[in-house]
């Protein structure tokens, strides 16, 4: 169930700073995959909805292996940079949303996830590409942007951690579901941000008993490699209070959608199609 990747979250790495230390509300940076033929790249750029002078940065592929090689095959990796994104300065407490289109590895909560982890806030992510990819483009493109709007160079320990969070979850998620990743994901962080742990044991600790209460069943190699992760997080100079506000309000924007009429009718549609289904089943029995 391989479902959103890549694109966006690498992006957004700029541990303890805005999205751009001179950027105001509305301003907009867009990255664009390097392989992209014109036609795809102008296709983008007017479904991005940007204007004609855009600060635009291109994306490499040797750039995704730089980044991702470490934490996914070459194979996945791919040969060609494809996702591209748009990132628009929010006003100052909006918090982030993240919204993807024909990404088709890491779902818009994982994005978020590890934009809070990246200490990254108030700012509107649009991840997307000319047909389904998994996205890797978007990661190292947005981290790149990130850098180019601060002036600032990302401390390379940071980026690992983020790229190693987001395919941390990816991964997670083909085995437990997405949602159920990343509620884990943001539990543990709440967790560790609350005990301030000191050892890898006592951060195995706080992954069994969330593991636990939310009935999730994790083999010891998974919980292995998520202490390891978090053991490398709780070394960052994070804002652990910022992060937990991020996953606040990402939590609230899910609430107000569901109730939203839109997000009403979206649940709605996706309960009557599974009943066609279960109804079809049941009559081949008749």
């Amino acid at each position: 169930m391989k479902k959103c990747i890549s694109l966006l979250g690498l992006a957004v790495f700029s541990f303890g700073t805005m999205v751009s230390a001179d950027s105001v509300p509305g301003d907009v940076i867009v990255t664009l995959g390097e392989n992209l033929t014109p036609a795809q790249k102008e296709q983008l750029l007017e479904e991005m909805d940007v204007p004609a002078e855009v600060e635009t940065i291109t994306v490499s592929n040797a750039e995704e292996h730089q980044y991702l090689g470490d934490y996914i095959p070459k194979a996945q990796i791919g040969t060609k940079a494809i996702s591209s994104s748009k990132i628009t300065t929010a006003e100052a407490g909006a918090g982030l949303n993240v919204e993807t289109n024909n990404i088709t590895w890491v779902s818009k909560e994982m994005y978020t996830n590890a934009l809070t982890t990246a200490s990254v806030t108030d700012a509107e992510i649009y991840i997307t590409a000319p047909f389904e990819v998994s996205g890797t483009a978007g990661l190292t493109g947005i981290i790149k942007a990130y850098e180019t709007t601060t002036g600032e160079e990302i401390p390379e320990e940071q980026k690992q951690v983020a790229n190693e969070e987001m395919v941390t979850t990816a991964q997670l998620g083909d085995d437990i579901g997405q949602e159920e990743a990343t509620t884990l994901i943001e539990r543990i962080k709440e967790e560790v941000a609350a005990q301030n742990p000191e050892t890898i044991q006592e951060i195995q600790v706080i992954i069994n008993n969330i593991s636990n209460e939310l009935n999730i069943t994790l083999t010891d190699a998974q919980v292995d490699q998520l202490a390891a992760l978090f053991d490398k997080m709780k070394d960052l100079n994070i804002n652990w209070d910022q992060v937990n506000e991020q996953i606040d309000k990402a939590k609230e924007q899910w609430d107000s959608f569901k109730s939203s009429e839109e997000g009403q009718g979206i649940l709605q549609s996706i309960i009557t199609f599974l009943q066609s289904i279960v109804d079809a089943i049941a009559g081949l029995f008749k």
